[in-house]
């Protein structure tokens, strides 16, 4: 096979779903969702590390919650608010992400994807992937795998 032939079979776009945290736009790769939640009941976990909120019944099966908030360094979620859950697979295991409302599915060009922007840091620094502009907006692309601790 040729180099040509394989740029040509190389998607061009991406589709990531997206969701709001702490005012700022996110996205995961949508092969990697299984479905969004609105509030689920979440048991506490004693001991376990501050951003695993603790374990969702999800139809029998125990999921764990990790708070994408502790994770990515952002100020708690006011306790009035209930977040949105986003269930993931990954490695054939359910994650659930907590967020604060779920946005769009949105087609991204690959081109587009630019180093993650120098005004992140810390924690929040090693989670995105990079950055894509969309029209008046950030969309910053979460590492699924790092966020979760795998």
């Amino acid at each position: 096979m040729s180099t040509a032939t394989e740029a040509r079979t190389v998607p061009a776009t991406s589709q990531l779903a997206t969701f709001w945290l702490d005012g700022d736009l996110y996205g995961v790769e949508v092969e990697h969702v299984q479905e969004v939640l609105r509030s689920q009941s979440i048991t506490r976990v004693p001991l376990a590390p501050p951003a695993v909120a603790g374990l969702i019944n999800l139809r029998g099966q125990v999921v764990t919650a990790i708070e994408l908030r502790e994770r990515l360094g952002r100020p708690a979620r006011p306790e009035a608010e209930q977040p949105v859950v986003i269930v993931v697979r990954l490695h054939g295991e359910a994650v659930s992400l907590l967020v604060d409302s779920i946005a769009d599915v949105v087609d991204v060009d690959v081109r587009d994807f630019e180093a993650p922007p120098d005004t992140l840091d810390g924690a929040a620094r090693e989670l995105i992937r990079g950055a894509y502009k969309l029209s008046g907006q950030l969309l910053l692309a979460l590492d699924v795998n790092r966020a979760v601790g795998t």
